[in-house]
């Protein structure tokens, strides 16, 4: 069917990151679902500051902090407690992992926002940073974690009359509805 041309075109961004210590970039990666920073032993926090668009937003001390796209959103920031978001959405959803303070919520931004995460410089441990699972990297107190969108698109071709949500149906169980 796509050969014949019977196909919905669908075009998803992917997150740019870059780790960066003083002024060298130590390590650099791409992910369509999720950039994970993440104590990388359980039960063990890790202290960070997050900013969004250079603004302060809050030090954290908790397991970690999952960075989602709309892609992402139904998978691991989903059973961090995340929103759904549609695929649609240009926006990002940052999910703490544990956090040690109850005030602390997932928090929904624009797409645009460059977010910048400053590993705390007493922390003992080296946290990993994850691209969609994938790519791992350490980084080391003082590190700096860069997350923003890249220019570059994902082009999706999904089946004539593809439904998010009857996907969702399927694969989280949601019932089909009240009927008459």
């Amino acid at each position: 069917a796509v050969l014949a041309g019977q196909f919905e075109l669908e075009s998803r961004f992917l997150l740019d990151v870059l780790v960066t210590r003083g002024s060298t970039i130590v390590a650099r990666g791409d992910a369509l679902n999720d950039v994970v920073l993440t104590s990388g032993i359980s039960a063990r926090m890790i202290e960070f500051d997050l900013y969004i668009d250079d603004q302060f937003v809050y030090t954290q001390r908790s397991d970690g902090l999952i960075v989602s796209t709309p892609t992402g959103s139904t998978a691991y920031s989903l059973s961090g407690g995340g929103p759904i978001m549609h695929p649609g959405l240009d926006a990002l959803v940052l999910v703490p992992m544990f956090p040690h303070s109850l005030g602390s919520r997932p928090l929904v931004i624009h797409g645009n926002s460059h977010v910048r995460i400053l590993v705390k410089e007493h922390n003992d441990l080296h946290p990993g940073i994850t691209c969609d699972g994938q790519l791992n990297f350490s980084a080391i107190p003082g590190d700096v974690i860069r997350i923003h969108k890249k220019p570059e698109r994902l082009s999706l071709l999904h089946p004539i009359e593809h439904n998010f949500y009857a996907i969702c149906r399927a694969k989280l169980g949601w019932g089909s509805g009240l009927t008459d």
